[in-house]
């Protein structure tokens, strides 16, 4: 299993290491657990980019990050999640980029007693809310700005297209749970699996339901599978897509099916279009700058933003939990847990956040823009 040591000095994303190093009283232990390798690689890699642009030093206190590949896979961010917590005694652990392995990392570091700061959306039930947090936005958040969207189109009726998987049950429940009472009727449901090659068939079955919107449920470059294959098949109505979707791979992939596509984001891919006012321009615009100038135009990506807004949060949380104990203890675990449900109007790239214990996503309205592919590029619907 791959593994890259994140240090104080340097961002060493391509070296090899064989043990990760356990923290010295002065250092906070990060270890974290995304796909840079398989189908949630699209996902992963701009995670694992973002971490060349955070800080090396909170409070004081030097951090020491620990990164290695799941796959997105639930057993990989497993075994990750507890070599966190045996090998390298980490006070805070981060992943996974799929739901999936989310949900593992969570029930992980929930029984270690360990804060564990999600970065894709997966369920925080009564078993995995007093540890984790989740930094994407939640679905039911994301999800009514699509169907206000249909809504207001006129779409009576839905096809539904997701993953074969917990993302892909999210957002059909989701659907089912908003759209169904706003009026919208979901005519028919397919599903496919991350790995697939072709979904020819599932899209023959809702070109000939000929519902007035289809809402795809995938995430990474997967998503553009279905958004192709519906325009190939001769789907003419609007095609709505999740915040999964949310990069330039997209496009690149997708090529002219994408145009028209209506897809929510977070506010990091067009702070350029918000208002001096708001809290999340400053860093989309910090986060943008520095990933483009080293990855070249246009490359930003919504995932990206996730693991940068973790360390936006950690420099809030770390600099009080320091004040009451040191790295390396239950104590110091205790206290970013604790200081994340108080210290209110987080801001970061992807939304101001304010944490609750029974709000483990703490994100509003401001977190969410909607955006369309016209020749080629992501412009906001207004």
């Amino acid at each position: 299993m791959k593994k890259l040591m994140l240090t104080a000095a340097a961002l060493a994303t391509s070296a090899l290491l064989s043990a990760p190093a356990l923290a010295q009283s002065n250092e906070v232990t990060i270890g974290i657990s995304i796909a840079t390798t398989g189908p949630a690689a699209a996902l992963g890699i701009p995670e694992r980019n973002a971490l060349e642009f955070v800080p090396k030093e909170i409070g004081g206190a030097k951090l020491n990050i620990i990164v290695l590949d799941d796959g997105g896979d639930p057993t990989a961010a497993t075994t990750n999640a507890r070599r966190f917590v045996t090998e390298s005694k980490a006070d805070i652990i981060m992943g996974s980029s799929t739901t999936p392995p989310s949900v593992a990392i969570s029930t992980v570091a929930n029984e270690a007693g360990i804060p564990h700061l999600g970065l894709a959306p997966f369920p925080i039930n009564e078993q995995r809310a007093k540890w984790s947090v989740m930094l994407p936005q939640a679905v039911p958040l994301v999800g009514k700005a699509l169907y206000d969207h249909m809504k207001a189109h006129n779409v009576k009726t839905v096809g539904y297209i997701g993953y074969s998987d917990s993302y892909g049950d999210l957002w059909f429940n989701d659907l089912k749970n908003q759209a169904v009472p706003m009026g919208i009727k979901i005519v028919t449901e397919e599903r496919f699996a991350r790995p697939d090659t072709s979904v020819a068939g599932q899209a023959l079955k809702l070109v000939a339901a000929n519902p007035d919107a289809i809402l795809i449920g995938a995430s990474g470059t997967a998503a553009a599978l279905p958004q192709q294959t519906l325009r190939d098949r001769g789907y003419k109505g609007l095609i709505y897509q999740t915040h999964g979707a949310a990069s330039m791979d997209f496009i690149r992939i997708a090529g002219k099916s994408a145009e028209g596509v209506i897809m929510v984001s977070g506010p990091v891919m067009s702070p350029e279009g918000q208002a001096d006012s708001a809290l999340t321009k400053k860093p989309g615009l910090t986060l943008n700058t520095e990933y483009e100038k080293k990855y070249g135009a246009n490359s930003r990506s919504q995932f990206a933003g996730h693991s940068f807004d973790a360390f936006e949060i950690l420099k809030r949380v770390i600099p009080v939990a320091l004040k009451t104990a040191k790295p390396g203890t239950p104590e110091f675990r205790e206290a970013i847990r604790k200081a994340l449900v108080t210290e209110k109007e987080i801001p970061a790239t992807q939304g101001v956040y304010n944490f609750t214990e029974k709000d483990r996503n703490g994100l509003d309205e401001r977190s969410r823009i909607l955006l369309t592919v016209k020749d080629g590029k992501y412009v906001l619907v207004k």
